[in-house]
């Protein structure tokens, strides 16, 4: 039996942190880092059976076309991402009356849909990407035990090899990759490397007023090349999905709108409008 201490519910017996109960909620599910996201996909939905929040964690879940789908605001970072992931796999995984793992255990289908910074000058403002692998750069994934595939070892050994060398301390990385069936769905968007790291200014190379330790961070990075291609763009939330969907025996894929093209210092005036495009995508194709 799980302790109340480690499986913490309320009195309603919904899951801490996101405030839901199992049957709030689908096997298919769009991630969204901004909680007033979450009414512009559900939207799009035919109809909507449940809304709820707590804190930043809004979720609605309804139906589309004849599918049920839950959409969930993550808030930004790994450290949500910890909470988020946990909590679902729990609601699905785990009898919160009896707080013992269930015999038969369930895998949800998870598409983030976000913002991103490309690193590559050839990437566009207002293009679409998948991330086929996501390093993390965040620490997160450090404090669980896990095994990974063949590909991830390889990619994280190119990359921890890559990274010794450099004359600044990075946290130890970790490296996981999109669940291959749902990169199939997504073949005919460009693909990419995606950095995951714990800030978005210093972190990820920008200096306002605080001063950066490794101000040739992004150039360091972007020059990265490997048989399973280049880092392409940082962001703040993927590497942390896909390392807890293989942890905990779900599929998980995540959808970037680039905004900004960092080499060229562009940011999108369209946002709006390719944002609803790849919710689109992505609620036709879950």
């Amino acid at each position: 039996m799980i302790q109340q201490s480690e499986l913490i519910l309320n009195a309603d017996n919904s899951i801490y942190h996101l405030n839901l109960l199992p049957e709030d909620i689908a096997s298919k599910f769009i991630f969204v880092g901004d909680p007033d996201r979450v009414p512009s996909v559900s939207n799009f939905f035919d109809s909507v059976r449940v809304k709820k929040q707590k804190r930043e964690f809004v979720t609605h879940t309804g139906m589309y076309q004849g599918k049920e789908i839950t959409v969930i605001s993550t808030g930004i970072g790994t450290d949500n991402i910890d909470i988020v992931m946990n909590e679902l796999d729990a609601l699905v995984n785990i009898d919160l009356e009896t707080r013992e793992v269930k015999k038969s255990l369930k895998s949800l289908e998870i598409i983030r849909v976000g913002t991103s910074g490309s690193i590559q000058s050839e990437i566009a403002v207002d293009s679409f990407l998948i991330s086929e692998y996501g390093i993390g750069m965040d620490g997160t994934l450090n404090f669980y035990d896990y095994d990974n595939r063949d590909d991830e070892q390889s990619l994280y050994l190119e990359f921890a090899d890559y990274i010794f060398d450099i004359e600044f301390e990075l946290s130890l990385p970790y490296c996981f990759g999109a669940h291959t069936d749902l990169v199939r769905r997504f073949s005919d968007f460009q693909k990419g490397i995606t950095l995951t790291h714990n800030g978005f200014y210093a972190p990820q190379g920008r200096a306002l007023r605080g001063k950066l330790a490794f101000p040739k961070y992004i150039d360091v990075m972007s020059e990265f090349k490997t048989k399973f291609g280049k880092i392409t763009n940082f962001e703040m939330e993927t590497a942390g999905i896909y390392g807890l969907a293989s942890i905990l025996g779900h599929k998980a894929i995540s959808l970037n709108l680039i905004l900004a093209n960092r080499p060229k210092g562009s940011f999108s005036t369209n946002y709006t409008a390719k944002m609803d495009e790849l919710i689109q995508i992505a609620l036709d194709r879950i």
